[in-house]
């Protein structure tokens, strides 16, 4: 059973499955989806911070409405090229992102527990745990509904799963940033930088946190668990860069919770931005992040001015 949110709020989203079935087989309604998706801005320019790492491969044509995963699309324009700041809307609106040929190859010819996975995480993460249906699940995959039953005695089971598997990519992607970091404040930084490339590459890892957190034990505390070594390096350096006068000394374990929820609620929080008068762009995204490495490095840095 759902409980009250915890950590960042939960977007509300227009897509939504139809009533589904929870944990114990029963009809359920659905619960509102997290929202991922940004709208194409007026003004294409783009700041030289913007993270353009995430490109649209050459041929690839734009979809009226946006390109593929919010990618920075090359155009041609006057006989030269230049990057415009092309980005998708909401899932909810334009739907799943429509594969390549290849891709379909690829993805079929992986084992099925890996393919289940893969759709349950997505689904999770965006639609909810509830709302998720293990007999829509299968539709999409093109199995059956006993064929994931095979692999996954329960729904709950599969949650489980898709939290392990999750867990370990996120680790390894952030323990991966933080190898190429300095030290000090430049770690902070590398882990920010690499939340905002999340939230455009793997939203539904950021997503699946979320929903955890919103579903609370078992889920929030089988995630913590798997998180728990990350956290506690973290907890650690922290505490260090105190010991040293680096940071301003506080309690690390708040800290942390408030760094985790301020990164990821500033990177993910596509609504509450709106709301606020910020339309998510890639343009904006990449102010955002400039910004908020700005307000954190205010906000720990001992001796800076």
């Amino acid at each position: 059973m759902a409980r009250t949110a915890r950590g960042p709020v939960p977007v509300p989203s227009t897509s939504s499955r139809s009533a589904s079935e929870g944990a114990n087989g029963t009809e359920r309604s659905p619960a509102p989806a997290v929202s991922t998706g940004i709208s194409v801005p007026t003004d294409t320019s783009v700041p030289t911070d913007v993270p353009t790492d995430v490109s649209v491969p050459p041929g690839t044509s734009v979809p009226p409405g946006g390109a593929p995963d919010g990618a920075a699309a090359r155009v041609r324009a006057d006989g030269g090229e230049r990057r415009a700041a092309v980005t998708a809307r909401p899932r909810a609106n334009v739907g799943p992102r429509v594969l390549s040929a290849a891709e379909q190859a690829e993805r079929a010819a992986r084992p099925t527990r890996e393919r289940i996975l893969d759709a349950a995480l997505v689904s999770f993460a965006t639609t909810g745990f509830e709302a998720t249906s293990l007999d829509q699940l299968a539709s999409e995959l093109g199995v059956r509904k006993q064929t994931i039953l095979y692999h996954f005695t329960s729904k709950p089971a599969l949650l489980d799963a898709v939290i392990d598997q999750a867990a370990v990519e996120l680790a390894a992607y952030l323990e991966d940033a933080l190898e190429r970091a300095g030290s000090g404040f430049d770690r902070i930084e590398a882990l920010v930088r690499s939340v905002f490339r999340l939230a455009l590459r793997r939203p539904e890892l950021l997503g699946l946190l979320r929903e955890s957190a919103r579903l609370g034990p078992p889920a929030a505390s089988r995630l913590i668990e798997n998180l728990d070594p990350l956290v506690q390096r973290a907890r650690a350096f922290l505490e260090a860069e105190m010991e040293m006068g680096h940071f301003r000394k506080s309690d690390a374990r708040l800290l942390l919770f408030s760094l985790y929820s301020t990164v990821v609620g500033v990177a993910t929080e596509v609504e509450v931005l709106r709301a606020v008068g910020i339309e998510p762009t890639l343009r904006s995204t990449a102010i955002r992040r400039r910004e908020l490495l700005q307000f954190l490095r205010r906000a720990l840095v001992e001796d800076d001015t």
